[in-house]
């Protein structure tokens, strides 16, 4: 016999004995309190420390009980406890006698049953019986537990006023000082949420609020009052972000151990930042108690330098040496340094501590494999692949096929460039021949339950259709076209930023950057509406109206320009308007008189030739954009080896697109889990940072700022 199946034989002939022997006597269970030893329990019900040990084989003499580890005491003598219920055991010692009454749950929670789940092991995580269990999921009386079954798992009241103090003179009054939480009270006085909830019944169980000023009912320390026992012997420290046990000890000299044992909830949550603990008051340097309202803490990176660090903080090392006494020791990862607050207004901070900029190419998973689908209109059912000059003048002359082909030649850039990485991604792609049927036909033919996310089509139909299939298996649809359209479809991923989205970019910009600048808006009868919402954003701003709809007056011109700088919102969709109001602005420019054109929405009307873009560039033109100007960069090399021309600005959205869906995909193989962890990505062209409608999808709400200067474009300081 093997030495595994004698360890099983002896355990079950040891369990087999104290089911046995327990038949003959009879037991009550008791849930360990904070602060509860063995010898104490023992004392509550006559009976001696080692006939505990006897039958509860998961505590060891010496060492601290945990709080609610339930009990099994043997009743050799009367306990004295008059409360205590009498429990017969048989096979399991925790099912009460069906002569004991029976107790009222105050609650139900929901649990669903795993793979492996026992009833024991469920009973035993609620702090209940099985017998708790089965009563209120009555079909385990004749059938076994099964993985998914959803249970009805009772909830009791296990503590009681009476288990705190024992009369009147035993309590105090108590008021809430600022930024006191449940919690950090309840652990000065060394009592449980349930317990307190119990002596003040006026305080909600549905959140953790508490008020400044709120008078509590606790009961009194023994032998000292609380400020006296926090004088004479602990000090209170606020947890710091990313703090250990060893860097409390190093610091405080105090044990994880005595931590534990002073602070009986950190053995249950851990060490959590803003948690306030008890230390020890020793005969050394008083503790210095964080104020996270003056200091933010930074955790420092693998070879980062005492340079970068200066600067990327806005410190002086001095400074942080002054903070953090322990770099005299060097720089060393994974150190949480001390920054002041007024330090860091420029940085990111969530929960007093300095983030990075979150980096998705650093945390992508190479185990994750995404699957694509592409359903773009190519129209090969409208070009001759066997007449090469025709198949070029047909594809030139469709946007559908141009934009189809160009997308898709920049994703298998993408596509390129995130196997470098390590991922590999499986890709299916389908011409749908604007023809909605044929979409509807693949959606039915294709398997798209392995599917992680769908990019196209372009036509406003087909989308729907593509994103109604793919909403039943919770798939996300990337709608390349503009998001004007009227589809609401909470699962499909709008790329390109509304018009709404760009005009608030611009105005959030001037903004921004005005200081006395003189506002001057002007707009032609097509865009009136766009007029009085400037109009609402800047009281202030004077109007020139346009002479037919088409000119300037430049006697009223010189006018309402002053002497100072002065920004013109241009707000029109006519060539010729736009011609003649940019060259009259630009006429009026002089040494004294600086003028600076801006507007909302820079349609195709301000790409005619007619305009001057000496004149645009002498006024500084300004305009939001869904992208920006590249020059040669990587994207751009990748694609003359790979295809031998230079990339249009389908195929650079192409990759954009596809290559910041795959790097979030291989972070988290689920877009909408991803988004919910990042923030704006910005690419070659073009940055997303979708935000979900409240009744529809996911909007890309991300805009550059661009400007004409010294007749380059550029984005805008």
């Amino acid at each position: 016999m093997n030495s595994t199946r004698f360890k099983i034989l002896i355990t079950g002939f040891f369990m087999l004995f104290l089911c046995l022997h327990m038949n003959a006597q009879q037991f009550v269970t008791h849930a360990v309190k904070k602060g509860e030893t063995l010898e104490s329990i023992a004392k509550q019900y006559r009976v001696t420390p080692f006939n505990i040990l006897k039958y509860n084989k998961e505590i060891v003499q010496g060492k601290p009980l945990i709080a609610n580890t339930v009990l099994v005491i043997p009743m050799e003598a009367k306990s004295t406890n008059a409360n205590v219920p009498v429990v017969k055991s048989k096979v399991n010692v925790v099912v009460k006698e069906e002569k004991v009454a029976q107790e009222n749950p105050i609650g139900f929670t929901s649990y669903r049953v795993k793979r492996k789940d026992a009833l024991y092991g469920i009973a035993k995580r609620f702090n209940i019986s099985i017998e708790d269990i089965k009563r209120y999921n009555k079909e385990l009386y004749s059938g076994n537990l099964k993985k998914g079954m959803n249970l009805r798992i009772p909830k009791f009241r296990r503590v009681s006023p009476e288990d705190v103090a024992k009369s009147n003179d035993d309590f105090e009054m108590y008021t809430v000082k600022p930024k006191e939480t449940r919690w950090s009270i309840a652990n000065t006085y060394g009592i449980t949420i349930d317990e307190l909830l119990e002596l003040n019944p006026d305080l909600s169980k549905s959140n953790n609020y508490l008020m400044e000023g709120q008078q509590l009912k606790l009961p009194k320390i023994k032998g000292s009052t609380v400020d006296n026992q926090k004088i004479q012997l602990y000090n209170s420290y606020v947890i710091t972000p990313k703090q250990t046990f060893y860097n409390l000890e190093k610091q405080f000299g105090v044990t994880e151990e005595e931590i534990k044992s002073l602070n009986p909830e950190v053995k249950v949550r851990g060490l959590q930042e803003g948690m306030i603990i008890r230390l020890p008051k020793k005969d050394t340097a008083p503790i210095d108690v964080v104020n996270t309202d003056k200091y933010v803490f930074y955790e420092v990176k693998s070879q980062e330098t005492e340079f970068r660090l200066t600067r990327k903080l806005n410190v002086t090392y001095a400074e942080l040496l002054a903070l953090n006494p322990e770099l005299s020791d060097g720089l060393k990862a994974g150190m949480i340094l001390k920054i002041p607050k007024a330090k860091a207004q420029d940085l990111e901070i969530k929960n007093s501590l300095v983030l990075d900029r979150f980096s998705l190419i650093d945390s992508i998973q190479t185990k994750n494999r995404p699957n694509l689908l592409f359903l773009l209109p190519f129209r090969t059912d409208k070009i001759d692949v066997t007449d090469k000059e025709l198949a070029k003048q047909t594809m030139a002359n469709r946007n559908d096929s141009k934009y189809s082909i160009g997308m898709y030649t920049g994703a298998m850039v993408a596509l390129d460039s995130i196997k470098k990485l390590g991922v590999s991604v499986n890709v299916r792609t389908f011409d749908t021949q604007l023809n909605v049927d044929r979409v509807k036909d693949i959606m039915l033919r294709e398997r798209l339950n392995d599917v992680s996310a769908i990019i196209g089509p372009l036509d406003a139909k087909s989308l729907k259709e593509v994103a109604l299939a793919a909403g039943q298996y919770n798939i996300p649809v990337i709608a390349p076209i503009a998001a004007e359209s009227d589809i609401s479809l909470r699962n499909v991923y709008f790329t390109l930023p509304t018009e709404e989205v760009l005009r608030n970019k611009m105005i959030a910009y001037v903004n921004e950057h005005r200081k006395e600048e003189n506002i001057v808006i002007i707009a032609d009868d097509n865009n009136k509406k766009t007029q009085s919402l400037l109009l609402e954003k800047f009281p202030k701003a004077k109007i020139l109206n346009l002479k037919n709809n088409i000119s300037l007056d430049i006697d009223k011109v010189r006018q309402i320009v002053s002497a100072k700088q002065n920004w013109v919102f241009l707000e029109s969709d006519n060539a010729n308007t736009i011609y003649h109001v940019s060259s009259v602005l630009n006429s009026t420019i002089k040494d004294s008189v600086r003028i600076r054109m801006f507007t909302t929405n820079k349609n195709k009307a301000f790409d005619n030739d007619v305009i001057s873009n000496s004149h645009l560039s002498n006024l500084g033109f300004t305009y939001p954009s869904i992208e920006k100007e590249i020059g040669t960069n990587s994207f751009v090399k990748m694609y003359r080896r790979k295809y031998g021309i230079e990339p249009d600005r389908y195929a650079i959205r192409g990759f954009d697109i596809t290559f910041d869906i795959l790097l979030k995909l291989a972070y988290k193989n689920n877009l909408f889990e991803a988004g919910k962890k990042i923030g704006e990505t910005s690419y070659t062209a073009n940055k997303f940072n979708y935000r979900k409608d409240a009744s529809s999808g996911y909007f890309n709400q991300s805009a550059y700022i661009m400007s004409y200067n010294k007749m380059m474009i550029v984005e805008a300081e």
